[in-house]
């Protein structure tokens, strides 16, 4: 079972806050590398294992190039990602581009940067051809439609906008062969933040006797398959994490019944992880402005769902603590607000907590991805900053807070000279 622990304590915070005012992210640079270095070993029967970390998740270049350091590549999926991993120094196939509704500038980038081109729908190809020509190495986003479920996040599959339908599957890899294409691979993506481990064990079987039927009616030995990402995270404490050793020892067991028996091994299979390997290490800290009575006790942040807007858009819960108040019971009930003009920006509604006070500050667990990233402006309010907490104890910014000035960098005022 999980617990919720951080690894500074008040006066510690306090001291990075002296310098780096509230509300900012902070992620453990310890704790990441050793997530990785996990993940890598659980999965070290694969030839070639490698997990392309979802730039989405958590796009800062510090972040990606310890992730780099670890042996990841990056999954992604815009042209500013692309972009932002090739400065990074990703390269070729350790990048996966897989997208929808892809403009051609963007497929001219990734082939560009040779990656591993993973394509939405069959009606991309024309697209990709025109602008990029015909890589040598292609892949399918495959929907398997009711033959999946879904789940809150991303949707049942027969009604997501993502990847090629059961019937159309074939058909695309055969357009692919006559146009010359030699290798290939396999994709899919069909939860997210999920935690029930047979979910992911049915998800390899999947892809493992679609690999075998590809052989069967087009001859063509698949390279890789990519599993995706989507392995979840136990936001709340007690609850159960997924077991990636289990999930490991139960696709091997497919591997060697399906993939070898049909001739189709060596077949690299990969990853594309994001939450998995850095959300549980990121920390959003802010500090209490107003605590307030009304016909509910409102705990007032000066942080907001610009911050973190996962609980206000899913309603998901993200664990909160109050250092040095760790011992103290949490016999106290309030919603934990931020300043947005809208009623949803909440971090917790009806949360124990122990007594909070203005000035106290308040850790926000698990907010090391698709927290920033999911950032806005409504209201005019300003990105926070990004700081690093470093395997040596030392604390290093990452990305600065955002300023007023940034703000009003692309608005054209009246008067003002046109720049393009």
């Amino acid at each position: 079972m999980s617990e919720k622990t951080f690894s500074l304590d008040r006066a510690e915070l306090e001291k990075i806050a002296e310098k780096y005012p509230t509300p900012f992210i902070i992620y453990d640079e310890k704790a990441i590398r050793g997530n990785a270095r996990t993940l890598y070993d659980v999965f070290s029967w694969v030839r070639g294992f490698k997990n392309h970390f979802a730039v989405k998740a958590c796009p800062n270049p510090a972040i990606l190039k310890l992730l780099k350091e670890e042996g990841m590549g990056v999954d992604c999926s815009s042209l500013p990602e692309l972009l932002l991993s090739e400065r990074v120094g990703f390269r070729s196939e350790e990048i996966v581009f897989t997208s929808n509704d892809t403009p051609a500038e963007e497929f001219a980038e990734a082939a560009r940067l040779g990656a591993i081109i993973n394509l939405d729908d069959i009606g991309h190809i024309e697209t990709l051809e025109k602008s990029a020509g015909i890589p040598e190495l292609i892949s399918f986003r495959y929907n398997p439609g009711d033959a999946r479920t879904g789940n809150v996040i991303i949707g049942e599959p027969k009604e997501a906008k993502y990847g090629v339908t059961g019937d159309q599957v074939v058909e695309a890899y055969r357009i692919m062969q006559k146009k010359g294409v030699k290798r290939f691979g396999l994709h899919t993506m069909v939860a997210s933040n999920e935690l029930e481990n047979s979910y992911f064990v049915e998800t390899a079987r999947m892809l493992f006797e679609l690999a075998v039927k590809l052989k069967e009616e087009c001859g063509i030995n698949l390279e890789l398959v990519n599993m995706g990402g989507g392995i979840g995270i136990p936001y709340r404490p007690g609850e159960k994490a997924v077991d990636l050793k289990y999930i490991s020892d139960e696709m091997l067991k497919l591997y060697n019944e399906i993939i070898i028996p049909a001739g189709l091994d060596p077949l690299k299979v990969v990853f594309e992880c994001g939450r998995l390997v850095t959300g549980p290490y990121g920390y959003l800290v802010s500090r209490v402005r107003h605590v307030a009575e009304k016909y509910k006790n409102y705990v007032g942040l000066d942080a907001c769902m610009a911050n973190l807007m996962r609980p206000g858009i899913y309603g998901a819960y993200h664990h909160i603590t109050v250092p040095g108040k760790d011992d103290l019971p949490r016999d106290h009930i309030y919603d934990v607000t931020g300043s947005l003009c809208e009623n949803n920006d909440k971090f917790a509604i009806d949360r124990n907590l122990p007594p909070i006070e203005p000035g106290d500050l308040l850790v926000i667990h698990d907010a090391g991805a698709h927290g920033y990233a999911m950032g806005f402006n409504y209201n005019g309010k300003l990105r926070s900053a990004e700081l690093l907490l470093k395997t040596d104890g030392s604390v290093e910014l990452i990305r600065r807070a955002e300023t007023i000035d940034d703000y009003f960098a692309t608005m054209r005022f009246p008067g003002a000279p046109v720049t393009i």
